[in-house]
């Protein structure tokens, strides 16, 4: 009676595990190191310009470098986040730095194209006065001269634009008595100033 043995099944090939891949930790370490940049240059004035492309490119990198520690392919996770909280600090400044700009310059806009409304006023008892006044243009403003033989004297004059201020005064003549200047601007008084006496001065300035 013959023995059957068993059937021979060789031992399976033994795969030679490759070397170890080293982490790729250069787009996180890329991520920080641009939004830490950005967000330095964000606080300089015209220059933080430049700061924009910075922050978003850091941004987009560190957000890869965390995928890839997520993985396993990188090992600077902690890096990686570091860098995309930097990255969004420097955007939102830059934002802010966009936004104030821009309300300045509307602000401006609006002052240029403003139209400031200026009222003079001159009484009291003198019998006569001389009344000396900024006028407004285009160009700025000039200096004028009136004899108001009669009080109270009355002008109403317009400044467009940024408006600086001006001045008005007004002298009794030899008779004397009082006189008493005042200004208002859209509405609102500016300025007075009451003066007696034989060429007294009333001032109504710097408003």
């Amino acid at each position: 009676m013959s023995t059957m043995s068993a059937p021979y099944f060789p031992p399976p090939a033994t795969d030679v595990q490759p070397q170890g891949q080293p982490p790729r930790n250069g787009l996180g370490t890329a991520g920080f190191v641009l939004g830490l940049v950005g967000l330095l240059l964000s606080f300089i004035p015209f220059i933080g310009v430049v700061a924009w492309p910075l922050v978003i490119v850091g941004l987009v990198l560190s957000i890869i470098g965390i995928a890839r520690a997520s993985s396993g392919k990188a090992t600077n996770r902690g890096l990686a986040i570091t860098g995309a909280v930097l990255s969004v600090i420097g955007l939102v400044i830059c934002i802010l730095y966009v936004a104030v700009f821009t309300k300045a310059v509307n602000d401006v806009n609006q002052q240029q194209n403003a139209v400031s409304t200026i009222t003079y006023e001159v009484t009291g008892d003198a019998k006569g006065a001389t009344v000396t006044y900024s006028s407004f243009d285009g160009n700025g403003s000039s200096m004028n001269q009136e004899t108001a033989s009669q009080l109270p004297w009355h002008k109403d004059l317009q400044a467009k634009g940024l408006f600086s201020g001006g001045s008005l005064t007004v002298s009794a003549g030899a008779d004397g008595g009082s006189v008493t200047c005042k200004v208002t601007v859209n509405g609102k008084e500016a300025k007075t100033a009451t003066a007696s006496g034989p060429f007294a001065t009333a001032s109504c300035g710097g408003f």
